[in-house]
């Protein structure tokens, strides 16, 4: 362990100070400071990581999907020793600049300190180790020894895919990544806001990638007229899908056709696009504009920062269900993630949050120009109204952020001839295999939505499997099952 004493002399959770909200509303670089190199930022880690003190059943391994060593990393973040804790943490994650970023952190949820104190600050140590070592020149690229003559398609560049990609490239095959948009990185790149996640940290990996071997293809829809679902079967040895799960859950309700009402994922990938200086001719802005969010989650909350950037007049943030508590319930107990009061870096900004209401129409003529709405509760696990509490609030963008149902239903899934579940996820085995020999599925379009530390463990033991298909053994690690779920209650 790090400090045998560790939390017993230092009982206080610090965080490095995040950027003033004055400040980083008037740009759209990342709200939090990662500072590689900086003696002030490298010692508060160091005071933090002493806190770990490799309790005797370290749940935050059982809490990651990634089985992340945490104890092991923050003994050497501690000791300054950073070329081992690199070795350590990207044992078990190729990413770890984007769970530190991005990830809502079960395993701090897990941590056996939160038992009684708050928890180690685990996100904290996992970004400052990876950012000292692209600093320090630790992380490099690993490039293969001999190549196995066998080729691999994944398609789909979005954590999953990525993580399947860089694990099978090692193995020794040659493997190529297809993405649909004009560069890869899917979610990463276009569904995150760069307040959270600056896409220079995405290319930096990216290039990693292509030093390794790994080839990107862009701009191409498999499925369509460059490239078919026979085309990769013929020209590859296995096919990995990592699709996502892009298809939006809707709103059916009165005035859903009203121009200004859509999804959050038509409006998130433009501001985006516009944060790099490339914004679309058409981009939808909220400048000026009562922008009603419809979605209490990480997206909603996405759309909220943004819309503050864009100089929105107002925001509003909708969510149907009641206000979680401040407090892990007790039907939540510990080890499981909780779902408690958070207080995303969007919210920090600005807006107002509304829970336990319930949209029943979209108002307006030529455009958008209002939002009914009604409070309700909840009545033997129903949504029920309230009567009396209808009422209207201004709305001139509507964005909905409610979550997806599944992939696309593309054509090249006929092509391939995979098949979906009832729940609209592409049907696989518990080695990540469609029932279609040599194509596998790995991340959101074979798991549902779910989190990007999932996806990156989804990729690697999908490219476990497809490595033990292609060699008939493998040596690569396989974090989790196909039916693997988060600890919950």
């Amino acid at each position: 362990m790090a400090d045998p004493q560790g939390f017993l002399n230092l009982r206080h959770r610090e965080l490095p100070p995040d950027r003033p909200v004055p400040v980083r509303l008037l740009d759209w670089q990342e709200v939090h400071t990662h500072l590689a190199g900086d003696p002030d930022a490298i010692a508060l880690v160091q005071r933090q990581a002493a806190r770990c003190m490799d309790c005797g059943v370290p749940f935050c391994h059982h809490a990651c999907p990634l089985g992340n060593l945490v104890p092991e990393w923050n003994d050497l973040a501690w000791r300054g020793q950073w070329a081992d804790a690199a070795d350590r943490l990207l044992a078990t994650n190729n990413f770890p600049e984007f769970t530190g970023r991005v990830c809502p952190a079960p395993c701090e949820a897990a941590c056996v300190l939160g038992l009684t104190d708050p928890a180690v600050t685990i996100k904290n140590t996992e970004i400052a180790i990876v950012e000292e070592a692209f600093g320090r020149g630790l992380d490099t690229p690993q490039v293969p020894h001999w190549f196995t003559g066998r080729t691999v398609a994944v398609v789909g560049s979005g954590p999953a895919g990525l993580a399947a990609a860089q694990q099978l490239t090692r193995a020794g095959h040659t493997v190529a990544v297809y993405e649909r948009a004009e560069e890869p990185g899917g979610l990463l790149r276009f569904g995150i806001p760069e307040y959270k996640l600056e896409k220079h940290v995405v290319d930096r990996r990216i290039e990693q990638m292509r030093a390794e071997g790994t080839r990107f293809w862009t701009g191409i829809e498999v499925g369509g007229d460059q490239v078919s679902g026979s085309d990769l079967r013929a020209r590859y040895d296995a096919v990995v899908l990592a699709v996502g799960s892009t298809t939006p859950r809707d709103l059916q309700v009165p005035g859903r056709e009203l121009p200004g009402v859509l999804q959050a994922m038509e409006y998130l990938p433009q501001a985006n696009r516009a944060a790099v200086g490339r914004p679309p001719a058409d981009q939808v802005l909220a400048a000026g504009k009562h922008v009603v969010v419809i979605g209490g989650g990480d997206t909603g909350a996405d759309c909220l920062g943004t819309a503050l950037r864009q100089g929105a007049a107002s925001v509003t943030q909708l969510e149907i269900m009641p206000r979680p508590p401040q407090e892990r319930p007790d039907s939540q107990p510990w080890p499981t993630y909780p779902m408690v009061f958070r207080v995303a870096s969007a919210h920090e900004e600005g807006g107002e949050r509304l829970y336990a209401v319930s949209t029943t129409a979209f108002v307006g003529e030529d455009r958008v120009r209002a939002l009914r709405l009604v409070d309700v509760e909840l009545v033997d696990g129903r949504v029920v109204p309230r009567p009396g509490t209808e009422r209207e609030i201004p709305a001139d963008l509507v964005l909905l952020a409610m979550g997806f149902t599944g992939p696309e239903r593309s054509p090249l899934l006929d092509q391939l001839g995979v098949t979906l579940t009832a729940r609209g996820t592409i049907t696989r085995d518990e080695g990540f295999a469609t029932q279609v020999p040599g194509v596998f599925v790995c991340g959101d379009a074979g798991r549902g939505q779910s989190l990007v530390v999932w996806a990156i463990a989804e990729g690697r033991s999908a490219a476990a499997a497809a490595d033990a298909f292609l060699s008939g053994s493998t040596q690569l690690p396989a974090p989790v099952q196909a039916s693997s779920l988060a600890l919950r209650a």
